[in-house]
């Protein structure tokens, strides 16, 4: 319950209402024994920046940051990490951004990547990949073509749309995620190609579980992250 106490933290998009995330760290957050709670905002462009400076003048203990407001977020912050962010912590009067999504791609090796998307979140992953980029969106070079690389990332919203064939022995790394076993097309393709996958569930724990951390300064209860967002 609720009180006078209670540390809040939100999640700022537009928009929100399919997210996951207050579920995932609502129960992180009963997990490690703490009086906290976490709420999803829809909150438009126009409003972002009066919504962030509201957060931070009522006594919020961070943010999370999703589309389309992670460059906005870098912009706003006293201290970002990087030119889109998806974490904010706020203290000390003081707004501090930091870019979690880069935990999703971390450790997997590769020599060159597919990625699509062009927005915050292909952003905020690019200095997590290794190895040669080559990036895919409608504004520019499109379709995407994978041929010859041994890593796909889906960093956009689509989810029902196959944007590229996965083949065997490729990883593939998708953001978004559809119901609750987060397969979208891409993830069942790959799937059914044999491939490594990291899909928008487990990627969505990923950078929760990090979040998690800056703001409590606490671990992150990862399996019962994990379990939250699969229930």
């Amino acid at each position: 319950m609720l009180g006078a106490r209670t540390r809040l933290v939100a999640l700022l998009g537009h928009p929100v209402s399919h997210s996951l995330s207050p579920r995932m760290q609502n129960a992180a957050f009963q997990a490690a024994g703490l009086d906290w709670a976490y709420v999803a905002l829809d909150v438009p462009p126009e409003r972002f920046e009066l919504a962030v400076r509201g957060l931070a003048a009522a006594g919020f203990a961070g943010a999370n940051v999703t589309i389309p407001h992670k460059r906005a977020a870098a912009a706003l912050c006293d201290e970002a990490e990087g030119e889109a962010v998806n974490t904010l912590l706020f203290e000390g009067g003081r707004i501090r951004g930091f870019n979690t999504d880069k935990e999703i791609v971390a450790g997997i090796e590769s020599r060159r990547v597919c990625l699509i998307g062009a927005g915050g979140a292909a952003t905020a992953l690019l200095p997590g990949l290794r190895g040669e980029v080559r990036q895919f969106s409608r504004r520019g070079a499109w379709p995407p073509d994978a041929d010859g690389c041994d890593l796909i990332v889906n960093a956009t919203p689509v989810r029902d749309e196959l944007l590229v064939a996965p083949r065997p022995g490729q990883t593939v790394v998708d953001l978004a995620y559809s119901g609750a076993d987060g397969d979208t097309a891409l993830v069942r393709a790959a799937r059914e190609a044999g491939c490594s996958v990291v899909d928008g569930l487990e990627a969505l724990v990923r950078q929760g579980a990090a979040s998690f951390e800056l703001w409590t300064g606490l671990p992150a209860p990862v399996e019962v992250m994990r379990r939250a967002v699969r229930a």
